[in-house]
């Protein structure tokens, strides 16, 4: 009896594993079944749409550029400061905001100044434009209104550009590492070559060859307005051009260095000449000495006259 119940409980084991794998096989028949009939239907109906983002997720880049700025969040232009009220009527313009640079470069109330307006409205074009803190642009803008365009006026033509060498630059002086800071760096100074009249002609400050007396009316002025002038002369770097600043110092020092210099051969020439003052008094002297009052040599002693008679009576026997 207990053998009969082992074969029986075997037998029935069998079959539910049996019943287990003909159901597993069935399935992954009919999910094979189903495999082309998806393709198919993928077929006709094409690819399935890509899932949506929402935009303020994932805005395409360009959109950032498309987007309006919001009213409030504009920034709202600053009132011009006293200067630039006094500068536009004398100047051609643009306000700057804050200039900021690496360690104390960097300046306020800057302006990008474009050129230079004349009482009679003509105007002198600044090239390129200069980057300057609006009293110092003011200064220059003054100094070409009032001194430097009368002279050209005098040279036969009007004025029409200022070329500017150099203005807002962020270094040490003479562009030296590590040296203090040059006022280019706080947009204090301008580096000015040459001024060009309407007839085409150059006038460059450091050329010997332009007229020397204008040259000096210029240094003069120049001088007298700004708190450094460096020119030819000073420190071996301002050999073709002038450096101008407002640079404050104590007690209001000004420091002009400039040479106004000649042609070599003129120099030689200067140099060699007597001066006319020497030269006119000698003349003077001369002329106030009659010739019979020109003084005789003393006349000889009496003992030597009568050794010479002697020596020449015996020279003749």
């Amino acid at each position: 009896m207990r053998f009969c119940g082992v074969n029986a409980a075997l037998a029935l084991g069998v079959l539910l594993c049996a019943s287990v794998l003909l159901c597993a096989s069935s399935a992954a028949r009919a999910q094979l079944a189903l495999v082309p009939q998806a393709k198919h239907a993928r077929a006709e109906h094409g690819p399935p749409p890509p899932t949506a983002l929402p935009q303020e997720f994932a805005p395409p880049q360009e959109a950032y550029a498309a987007f309006p700025e919001e009213p409030a969040a504009a920034a709202a232009p600053s009132a011009p400061s006293a200067c630039q009220v006094r500068l536009a009527k004398i100047a051609v313009f643009q306000p700057l905001p804050t200039l900021v640079g690496p360690g104390e470069c960097g300046a306020v109330d800057a302006v990008h100044l474009d050129a230079v307006i004349l009482p009679d409205q003509s105007k002198v074009a600044v090239t390129p434009a200069g980057i300057l803190r609006c009293p110092m642009a003011e200064e220059l803008a003054h100094w070409v209104r009032e001194d430097v365009a009368p002279t050209a006026t005098k040279l036969g033509s009007p004025l029409r550009v200022l070329d500017n060498f150099d203005s807002y630059e962020c270094r040490g002086r003479n562009r030296v590492r590590g040296a203090t800071l040059s006022e280019h760096g706080r947009a204090d100074a301008i580096d000015v070559r040459l001024f060009k009249l309407a007839d085409g002609r150059s006038l460059t400050l450091t050329d010997v060859n332009v007229d020397k007396t204008w040259r000096e009316t210029i240094k003069a002025s120049v001088c007298a307005r700004f708190s450094t002038v460096l020119g030819p002369g000073s420190d071996g770097n301002h050999e073709e051009h002038i450096h101008l600043d407002l640079a404050e110092r104590r007690n209001n020092y000004k420091l002009c260095e400039w040479d106004v210099r000649v042609p070599p051969a003129v120099a030689q020439a200067e140099d060699t000449s007597p001066p006319a003052e020497t030269a006119a008094s000698q003349d003077d002297d001369t002329a106030q000495i009659p010739l019979d009052m020109v003084p005789l040599p003393r006349p000889r002693p009496k003992l030597a006259e009568d050794a010479s008679a002697r020596a020449k009576k015996s020279d003749r026997n």
